[in-house]
């Protein structure tokens, strides 16, 4: 075994991995409790709002992948929220846009992460809400010591925050300074929050189903949604677009959406199965890559080797352009999964594989679909402080991000998830609340000819993208990562490597990385950087300097920058579990 910076933990209890040991430690304690992998989620998921909040938040969305070993089942729980019933393309034109701004109040959809957590709660877990919330509502209230990530992040917006968000400063500049890296920290507001909504969902009786739906009717209907509507309708915020507007989301947004249970979309790989939420998120474009790549003998490659980078790289490229082209909200639109999946399709799309580096943007061609993409070239970073996720890969660039849990229990229960959205960089605070709202419809276009066109009640095309593999038919391995456009690289490679270079869960996650900016990116101001090859330090310079000669645009970052994978196993009744380094705070546990 090679040298890894940490133990493959193992176990046969159970497992949690998440992106920050608090999270980690509190899942691990509910299923100590008695709780089942889907209480532990909850009460994970709920931590990870308190201490990421640069990362998600209350007011963002969780994508949940679950496998129930009960009923043998694996499901997707959606907890994208849509867009608002005012947000039309006429409406962002009358306001002199072209694109949805990527901070403030006009970016706004649905908050979807608590109902998502809540139906998971209720149809899949054992535990009352009192359980799953309590150690939020503590950390929030009591503090916890800040990661140097986070005010790091505050430090990139607090001009903003002092000069435009005030109700964000307030927050989050006690004494109108940037707190330092291990200060405890505290939001007594948000504490009160959600100890107010536990409070009047126990009022209603001690059932423990009835107090879950109230807490869904006091976050959709109540004073929650009432605050949220009162904010977005009376605050003119700063955004972007270098104006001030106000939100187009309303209470009856909020009072007509619910998370949703669907079926994954899944592609056979060998003995294993692999399976993403559907065309609403960028997931199938994992799946896409495993179907070009099932054309090229990986077995003996070496994944820090040239050959091996260059083919997965080539191939993410065509899958990505795919993304772009047929991706959106198939309630909405009719998105070709199946032939993007294909044998014939994709044994078409490989022929494109070429030796040399792809500088185009080829998305394939369908019959009775348009395939329209939007191509913002560039040869620069567009970075833009607050609007996106380009995570710890970006060079070292910090700004909007994800996180991302997998979860096991000894019965075999499953959880894989990427809660996001609501950062404390890209909306200001809702001063009654104590927690900001999303900015998830800067991924719609402005073009109603586009699946990822914006419509009023649309999902946006996310990159949130937890995923559940199983192997022989048995649920196998959960895995993800934060990181925008880079997730379905870094998780592709992740499991590339455990299957076909025989690396364990950890071997795979240190092992040197990269990623492709070639196609066009999810958040504004979305521009793309034609054959760009982000790629670590620690990588070999034979490998870099083969690829330069392939004609691939390299960009060396720092030798630990790319991912904050974690991923989770059972293989038998031996329960496996892993935790990216990079970024220094993300941990698996596990007994």
């Amino acid at each position: 075994m090679s040298f890894t910076t940490r133990p493959e933990i193992l176990g046969t209890f159970g497992v949690v991995t998440s992106t920050h040991w608090i999270g980690t430690a509190i899942g691990m304690a509910t299923l100590e409790k008695g709780g089942n992998a889907f209480d532990a989620a909850v009460a994970t998921g709920f931590a990870l709002q308190i201490v990421e909040p640069h990362l998600n938040g209350p007011g963002g969305e969780a994508p949940i992948m679950v496998h129930d070993r009960r009923r043998n089942a694996t499901e997707v729980i959606c907890g994208q929220g849509v867009s608002p019933a005012a947000a039309t393309i006429e409406r962002f034109q009358a306001l002199g846009l072209d694109m949805i701004p990527g901070t403030g109040l006009l970016a706004a959809c649905v908050p979807g992460a608590f109902d998502a957590f809540m139906l998971l709660l209720r149809d899949y877990g054992t535990m009352r809400l009192a359980q799953v919330l309590q150690p939020a509502i503590d950390l929030a209230a009591l503090g916890y010591p800040l990661v140097p990530r986070i005010c790091d992040t505050i430090g990139t917006v607090a001009d903003l925050f002092r000069q435009h968000w005030r109700s964000s400063a307030a927050v989050y500049l006690p004494a109108n300074e940037i707190p330092k890296p291990g200060a405890i920290f505290a939001n007594p507001t948000l504490a009160q929050t959600y100890a107010r909504l536990l409070r009047e969902a126990e009022a209603v009786g001690s059932d423990r189903q009835m107090q879950i739906e109230a807490a869904r009717r006091i976050w959709s209907r109540g004073f929650i949604a009432q605050e949220i509507e009162r904010f977005c309708r009376d605050t003119e915020v700063f955004d972007v677009s270098g104006r001030a507007h106000r939100g187009l989301l309303d209470g009856d947004d909020l009072a007509s959406w619910q998370a949703t249970v669907e079926q994954p979309v899944t592609l056979q790989y060998g003995r294993y199965t692999v399976g993403k939420c559907g065309p609403w998120s960028q997931g199938p474009v994992m799946l896409q890559q495993l179907a070009l790549l099932k054309g090229f003998e990986l077995n003996g490659l070496d994944p820090t080797g040239p050959e091996f980078i260059h083919i997965v790289v080539e191939s993410s490229k065509l899958a990505y352009a795919d993304r772009e082209a047929f991706y959106g909200d198939p309630d909405f639109a009719e998105i070709p999964m199946a032939a993007l999946l294909s044998e014939s399709y994709n044994d078409a799309r490989r022929t494109l594989i070429d030796v040399r580096a792809s500088l185009e943007l080829r998305p394939g061609r369908i019959a009775g679909f348009a395939g329209k993409v939007v191509n913002r070239r560039t040869n620069e970073r567009a970075t833009v402080a607050g609007t996106g996720e380009p995570t710890v890969g970006r060079l070292g660039n910090v700004s909007g991000d994800t996180v991302h849990f997998d979860i096991i229990d000894r019965d075999g229960n499953m959880v894989s998830a990427t809660p996001s959205g609501g950062w404390l960089q890209s909306s200001p605070v809702i001063p009654s609340l104590g927690f900001c709202l999303g900015t998830r419809a800067q991924m719609f276009w402005l073009d109603a000819s586009m699946p990822s066109g914006l419509a009023p009640r649309k999902r946006p095309r996310s990159t949130l993208s937890p995923g559940l593999v199983l192997r022989d038919g048995e649920a196998y391995l959960g895995l993800g990562t934060p990181g925008g456009d880079q997730q379905d690289q870094w998780a592709t490679q992740l499991f590339l490597r455990h299957v076909h270079a025989g690396m364990n869960l950890q071997e795979a996650i240190d092992c040197p990385a990269f990623h492709s900016e070639h196609f066009p990116s999810s958040f504004y101001p979305r521009a793309s950087r034609p054959g760009v090859l982000a790629i670590e330090g620690r990588m070999p310079n034979a490998t870099i300097e083969a690829l330069r000669g392939l004609g691939h645009v390299i960009e060396i970052g720092g030798d630990w920058s790319e991912g904050r994978l974690t991923a989770a196993a059972r293989d038998g009744n031996i329960l496996k579990a892993a935790a990216n380094p990079r970024g220094m705070q993300a941990y698996a546990a596990g007994r």
